[in-house]
């Protein structure tokens, strides 16, 4: 009894290892056609995006001499989209035996919405087969061959006696493989990113090639430049140690302007409405400006040209200094043609003539309220009458100024007509005309003087010579 119980579990569990190793995986089935299997083996894994997914269950060889490859995929990974491409890749250098088959998914902007059904077909104009390493040494020529031997040879060569920097370099050959395995890990899970980047990357050297000429010049012209800053790099050099004075000057002046602005924002909004009227003028003054351009061509040209004494610039530096002639306060000895004549220390004409035009002011106030009687004589005196149906005629009376009467009395006295001039004036009753009281006030009053004007002009708005007389 003993040994049909050790048979019989020994039975079962052959059993139980057969199911597990030769039952259904679960999932669903593809089948990718290849140009030829690339040393693929069952069991190889199936990735998507360096994600495992599945294995190869089975190779069969087609009619037609290519391979159908039965991928077993997971059911996490069933949603598969048709558009879905297969490639052969190695793992590594080291065996044959280390081929897998990886699943490149389309980007989401170029997907169908259709899915591969369960036994779909990859066909095999969306397969890549592996290029063996052999078949590329088969492709060159027995001279190559021979060069590509020398090379590996003469790099042995320069290793030689140099173990020990290799081991170390070595060492860190590892740290440097995993972090670029890690690197390319993270590149194949954004695989539809990584297309989308290459895609435009090949839009812009596209673009890029097309320009070329362009390009071109640019590269001549950017070495033409900096050409130009190395023949100048004392100069260069010099600019660059100024540099941060000047920044931290920049600074404070852009610190200042910050509250500047502030301030000029109130003109600037009383502007608009003056800058939509002026459209219309600098529409205009576009075509002026435009043929102003030879005027100002020859303005520059008579400011400022090269050579010697013969430009404005030159001839203003042949006259005297005028500023310290106008300004200084020195000794003068002006020379009015009969030798210089010593005037003391005094100031330059610019500060006399300003003494003189304040010192004028009180003088020209007064006078200014006789500027109406003034220019009455000067047309009057320039006209030399009017005319009627029998020709041109004229008038003509004298008239005595009544306060210049006393100046005139001891002439009249010796006349014997005193009595005569003061019964006059005793009748009029205008002793103190102001200045135009012979005209008629104005309605709005521009021509009659207040009383602190009248006490100034000694003068008295009633004896105003209008009116009927007393």
């Amino acid at each position: 009894m003993g040994r049909v119980a050790a048979i019989g579990a020994v039975t079962i569990a052959i059993v139980v290892v057969a199911v597990l190793l030769f039952r259904g995986g679960g999932g669903h089935t593809l089948t990718a056609e290849f140009q030829n299997a690339s040393q693929l083996v069952k069991g190889n894994q199936v990735t998507i995006g360096g994600s495992p997914v599945g294995s190869v269950a089975d190779i069969k060889l087609t009619d037609d001499g290519r391979a159908d490859v039965k991928l077993s995929i997971k059911d996490d990974y069933k949603d598969i989209p048709v558009e879905t491409q297969a490639v052969i890749r190695q793992a590594s250098q080291s065996g044959i035996a280390n081929r897998y088959v990886e699943l490149q998914l389309p980007p989401e902007n170029k997907r169908s919405g259709k899915n591969l059904e369960d036994g779909g077909r990859i066909p095999i104009t969306k397969t890549v087969t592996l290029v063996e390493l052999d078949q590329l040494f088969n492709t060159l020529d027995p001279d190559t061959r021979d060069a590509v031997s020398k090379f590996f040879r003469n790099s042995a060569d320069q290793f030689r006696g140099k173990e020990e920097q290799q081991r170390e370099a070595f060492r860190y050959l590892n740290p440097a493989l995993s972090t670029s395995s890690r690197l390319f890990s993270e590149l194949n899970r954004d695989s539809p990113l990584l297309a989308d980047f290459l895609q435009d990357s090949e839009k812009v050297v596209t673009a890029l090639a097309e320009r070329r000429d362009d390009l071109t010049g640019l590269v001549t012209n950017a070495n033409r430049t900096f050409q130009a800053l190395s023949s100048e790099r004392e100069a260069l050099g010099e600019s660059i140690a100024r540099l941060p004075d000047f920044m931290r000057t920049s600074n404070t002046v852009f610190v200042n302007l910050r509250a500047a602005l502030n301030d000029v924002d109130p003109l600037v909004n009383a502007s608009k409405p003056v800058a939509r009227q002026l459209r219309p003028f600098l529409g205009e003054l576009r075509p002026l400006a435009a043929d102003a351009r030879p005027t100002i061509r020859d303005l520059s040209n008579t400011l400022l040209q090269r050579g010697a004494d013969n430009d404005l610039l030159d001839f203003q530096n042949t006259l005297p200094a005028l500023a310290s002639t106008a300004l200084d306060k020195k000794e003068r000895r002006p020379d009015f043609g009969t030798g210089p004549k010593s005037v003391g220390n005094v100031p330059g004409a610019f500060p006399q003539t300003v003494d003189a035009l304040n010192d004028a002011a009180p003088i020209i106030g007064y006078g200014r309220p006789f500027t109406p009687d003034l220019w009455g004589w000067f047309d009057d005196f320039s006209t030399s009458g009017p005319y009627d149906a029998e020709g041109g005629f004229s008038r003509a009376q004298i008239v005595f100024n009544i306060q210049n009467v006393a100046s005139a009395v001891p002439e009249l006295i010796d006349l014997g007509q005193r009595d005569q001039v003061f019964g006059q004036l005793a009748k009029t009753g205008q002793f103190r005309r102001c200045p135009g009281g012979s005209e008629e006030p104005a309605p709005d009053g521009s021509n009659v003087f207040s009383a602190s004007e009248q006490q100034a002009l000694d003068c008295v708005e009633a004896d105003r010579a209008t009116g009927p007389s007393p």
